[in-house]
């Protein structure tokens, strides 16, 4: 006689234990109506005989009894940590829940948000909510301080966080490649005379990415003979009068920073954009006037994370991944007003490419690309 060399389901292993095809569903589902003994005698046979859930098939069976047949779509959470003492996440989070939330669509799924310690949303309380509801995949969003989501039972989930580090638990990551973008956008800003480039980044922006912006700019200065070396400042919190001192001091001829307030400061001290000086903004979506600058492509990275949530889901992996790893896309460049065109550009020396006529036209372009 052959042997079954079918896959268990829950209905052969109800056959074999003897009990209910609904026991048995319970007891794998952990839904708490089933004896403890019964649930141990349960997933000791599961396991014996190579039993995997798959939890995109019980929401499908799920969806369809509740909806009589509609079409299915799975439901994701992003998580947000709410941290009343540092400024509430804006308009990158919002880009990110925004291109998680087109993507997901596009794959079949929803995408619901959960923002945590507001309005007595407590881990534990979304870990219930979670569970109750069947949600498997969570897209955790960036938080200022080192996150700690491990009071969430992640046997059960697959998670991605949207940034650089999270030790609690060691989870996938995806976000933006701030080090090799920087290394890119000072090759290219040299290629347009800028050779005393500095950089004013608070401190713990450059911490929250490890320190990425500064290390990119020390080696760029460190390996590029023909450019002249401008202390960084880092500051513990932005002033003026910090910024105005280091400008007066070492006169950079381009800014690097994240706030377009830089520029009123510039001028303050009689810099002339784009004429004597160029500011670029590190990060475009906080900038109050128009200048040229790093897009980090926060809709792509809400994408992208997505898919490897789901990616985790379809291949049934969930709780904290034995090898983590880091997925990063690179930022691109927005052309603006605050820094000398390109030399082959309208206002340049030779006529303009077919090629940059599109790229200025539309404005932004992968800033690797100008390597």
């Amino acid at each position: 006689m052959k042997s079954d060399t079918r896959a268990p389901t829950v209905r052969s292993l109800a056959r074999t234990l003897g009990l209910s095809h609904t026991t048995v569903s319970d007891a794998l589902r952990g839904a708490g109506r089933v004896d403890p003994a019964t649930v141990r005698r349960v997933l000791k046979a599961a396991r014996e005989a190579g039993y995997r859930r798959n939890p995109l098939a019980a929401a499908v069976m799920s969806e369809l009894r509740r909806s009589r047949g509609s079409t299915f779509r799975g439901v994701l959470a992003a998580v947000d940590n709410f941290e009343p003492d540092r400024p509430p996440h804006g308009l990158f989070h919002r880009a990110l829940v925004r291109g998680a939330q087109s993507r997901a669509a596009d794959l079949g799924f929803k995408l619901e948000e959960f923002v945590v310690n507001h309005r007595d949303l407590t881990v534990p309380r979304l870990d219930s909510i979670l569970q109750s509801r069947g949600i498997h995949g969570v897209l955790l969003l960036p938080s200022w301080y080192a996150p700690d989501w491990s009071e969430l039972d992640w046997s059960r989930y697959a998670g991605v966080y949207t940034d650089y580090i999270i030790d609690r638990p060691t989870l996938h990551c995806v976000c933006c490649n701030h080090y090799r973008s920087s290394i890119a956008l000072l090759g290219m800003l040299a290629t347009r005379g800028y050779l005393r480039p500095g950089l004013y980044v608070e401190k713990g922006r450059d911490e929250r990415t490890q320190h990425r912006f500064s290390s990119a700019f020390r080696t760029f200065l460190d390996t590029h003979a023909n450019i002249e070396p401008v202390p960084p400042l880092i500051a513990g919190e932005r002033s003026r009068a910090e910024f105005e001192a280091w400008f007066r001091r070492f006169n950079p001829d381009v800014v690097l920073g994240h706030f377009t307030e830089l520029i009123d400061w510039m001028e303050g001290c009689g810099a002339r954009l784009p004429e004597t000086h160029g500011f670029v903004s590190l990060n475009v979506l906080y900038q109050t006037r128009p200048c040229a600058g790093l897009d980090q492509q926060p809709v792509e990275l809400g994408g992208r994370a997505v898919e490897l949530l789901i990616a985790q889901l379809q291949r049934n992996e969930r709780g904290v991944p034995e090898w983590p790893t880091t997925t990063t896309i690179p930022a691109r460049w927005i052309e603006g007003p605050t820094v000398r065109p390109p030399a082959d550009g309208p206002s340049g020396d030779r006529a303009a490419s077919p090629e940059r006529k599109r790229q200025t036209a539309k404005g932004p372009w992968n800033v690797e690309s100008v390597t």
